[in-house]
């Protein structure tokens, strides 16, 4: 496993060794060795999957009061999956991180609690698999939009318009959002 740095500190992606041969290969897809070598404490709680066909955009999602880390791959597909510091106080406050993840590489993002997340499909479907440090809180639950022309993030087209759930349309700018409604930046661990 190599764990890869992004421009966002706290954002890791890590890359599993795959092993292919005639009948196909195989992949750990988690050791719980691979967070404390990144000096990351996730008790996961919850592991969510969903399917999505090209072109859909969900997110950006996050939690608080009860904020969600998240271990996210690619079971089947391609997508661009972007994470997105909204940490009052945090250095890196309003900045994002996108990565390609893909059930060919399986490589996978850690999101920790504290940053929205979001992901486009690219391929024609997506099985996209995560597990979660706290479970979902219907209350907690909060998100800015996709499109927030003060984030600026370069989402890759799929071939045409987006397709998002009405709740994700109609979410507000990061700088609309109340400031109870984020989390606090505590310092880096």
């Amino acid at each position: 496993m190599k764990i890869l740095q992004t421009r966002l500190p706290e954002v890791l992606v890590f890359a599993p060794e795959v092993l292919r041969d005639a009948r196909g290969y195989f992949v750990e897809t988690f050791r719980a060795s691979w967070l404390d070598e990144a000096g990351i404490a996730a008790g996961f709680v919850q592991e969510n999957q969903s399917l999505s066909r090209r072109g859909v955009l969900r997110g950006l999602h996050f939690q608080w009061p009860q904020a969600q880390g998240k271990l996210v791959r690619v079971a089947r597909g391609k997508v661009f999956d972007v994470a997105v510091d909204v940490r009052l106080g945090s250095p890196d406050f309003g900045a994002w991180v996108g990565t390609e993840l893909d059930g060919d590489t399986h490589r996978q993002v850690w999101i920790p609690p504290g940053f929205a997340h979001g992901f486009c499909v690219l391929s024609e479907e997506a099985e996209v698999v995560y597990k979660c440090t706290a479970y979902y809180e219907p209350a907690a639950e909060a998100g800015i939009r996709w499109d927030d022309a003060d984030l600026g993030i370069a989402w890759p087209r799929a071939g045409g318009p987006f397709t998002l759930s009405a709740k994700d349309a109609a979410l507000p700018r990061l700088a609309d959002l109340p400031r109870d409604r984020l989390p606090v930046y505590r310092g880096r661990p």
